[in-house]
């Protein structure tokens, strides 16, 4: 059994780190509320955009000149995974189950005969898929958000996916990101973005045509590049969210068992002292009664 010294030493130890967990759910608390306000305040946005590209894209889509953003390039052979997750972990399981999700979509790809090509926006998913799938990773974006997840943020990783859009390196692509629920629940989320997959208007029964100027064309060329900016930037922010609400979570689970091991530790240790104690006057009862 350890000594009484060696309990103190654990018990200060799992003391420090129990300070440092529950300062880290601090921090996590109050970087979540301002990360789910912005996730809350872009959903609106990109949910009018999606609109706008569903009522615009819906008659050009079909046409001989239509963009290659919005009709695709006619082939799905290759396609382009982009995997979002965090630079730093202590999060619980919110990088894991993104690299669970791209690991499935990719063997799932692959089965069908596809080419799977890897962008990784944050340091733990390019680490895990660098592993087995690290040959397929086109390039790497990391240190994203600090402080905060901005515009300009999302405009690095669409440059970056125009970029090898428009050298043919991909035909399809698709963001793997979770979804802001709450504090404690996350929805893991798959998202086609080019070809962007637009929602299904109802038609409005005696609604007058609309008239577009310029044409059609030359608006959505415009418009394509600034949707894919506008959709990866809501996944960016909805993954800032998701990550502060399972670090926080993960931390106050670390900060209540340190606690419980606090408790069994003491109990050992007393229990240890206790015995030290009764084995001395013992061993002095057992001395006077031989004298």
């Amino acid at each position: 059994m350890p000594s009484l010294k060696q309990f103190r030493l654990r018990i200060r130890s799992v003391q420090s780190t129990q300070k440092i967990t529950k300062a880290m759910k601090m921090v996590a608390a109050a970087k979540l509320r301002r990360a789910q306000e912005a996730a809350q305040a872009g959903r609106p946005y990109a949910a009018a955009m999606d609109r706008m590209m569903a009522s615009l894209g819906g008659a050009a889509a079909g046409s001989a000149g239509a963009p290659k953003l919005l009709a695709g390039t006619g082939s799905d052979k290759v396609h382009l995974l982009i995997v979002a997750t965090a630079d730093r972990g202590l999060c619980g399981g919110f990088n894991s189950t993104i690299v669970r999700e791209a690991r499935r979509a990719i063997r799932a790809m692959q089965a069908e005969g596809k080419t799977v090509k890897i962008l990784c926006v944050g340091r733990k998913g390019r680490d895990q898929l660098r592993r087995d799938y690290g040959s397929q990773i086109v390039d790497s974006i990391t240190d994203l958000g600090r402080p905060r997840i901005g515009f300009a943020d999302a405009r690095k990783v669409a440059d970056k996916v125009l970029e090898l859009f428009d050298a043919g390196e991909f035909d399809v692509a698709s963001i793997v990101y979770n979804r802001f629920r709450s504090a404690i629940s996350q929805i893991l989320t798959r998202q086609q973005i080019i070809p962007p997959a637009l929602p299904e208007i109802p038609d409005a029964a005696g609604a007058a045509p609309y008239e577009f100027e310029p044409d059609e064309e030359t608006i959505l060329a415009d418009l394509l590049p600034r949707n894919l900016t506008v959709q990866i930037y809501r996944a960016l922010l909805e993954n800032a969210a998701s990550e502060q609400g399972a670090r926080m979570s993960a931390m106050d689970s670390a900060t209540r068992n340190a606690g419980d091991m606090i408790k069994r530790l003491t109990l050992q240790m007393n229990r240890s002292r206790q015995a030290t104690i009764t084995k001395e006057l013992i061993e002095i009862i057992s001395g006077a009664e031989a004298l």
